[in-house]
């Protein structure tokens, strides 16, 4: 049997997003991770990855390459940190998805419609500075032997749940 994802999703009749999350991430090194994160964006319908960071990726060809489409559906916004925050949109609360002392379950947590996910470097996660300016923070529990999470791999398992409680919780 052959798929096709485009027909099938275009056959699906899912409800719209009220809003879409923003997506901010901190000091992200690998190309191939921003356009993993720029696709992620494009799944739920955003438009925009924001990149907190003074220096701009050079291989814009490994980002596009994949990112894919998506590429052209996400722009990228580069900021400062104190910029980011001081753009945050009214009655967005920016949530941070980290490993942090009083970061609380993903799975048990009700997180706010209108949301700023945001996500630390590859190698250190945020800085301390930047997670007493979020709302929240939250951890995404590992039951197995490997306790980290690649980043675009964490963002997916968050935007999708915040999804789900967006569409499909029976509250």
């Amino acid at each position: 049997m052959e798929t096709n994802s485009v027909a099938f999703f275009n056959a699906e009749t899912a409800p719209s997003l009220p809003v879409k999350p923003i997506v901010a991430a901190w000091k992200v090194k690998n190309p191939q991770n921003v356009g993993s994160l720029m696709r992620l964006v494009d799944n739920l319908g955003g438009e925009k990855l924001i990149l907190l960071d003074d220096e701009i990726p050079k291989r814009e060809a490994s980002i596009r390459k994949t990112a894919g489409l998506s590429f052209k559906n996400v722009s990228l916004y580069y900021q400062s940190s104190a910029d980011f925050f001081d753009q945050i949109p009214d009655g967005y609360a920016v949530c941070a998805i980290e490993t942090a002392e009083g970061a609380s379950n993903l799975f048990t947590t009700k997180l706010p419609d209108k949301i700023v996910f945001l996500l630390g470097s590859e190698t250190h996660g945020l800085n301390d500075q930047l997670l007493e300016r979020c709302s929240h923070a939250i951890y995404i529990p590992m039951t197995g032997k490997c306790k980290s999470m690649n980043i675009s791999h964490a963002l997916a398992v968050c935007l999708f749940e915040w999804q789900r409680q967006q569409l499909f919780s029976a509250e």
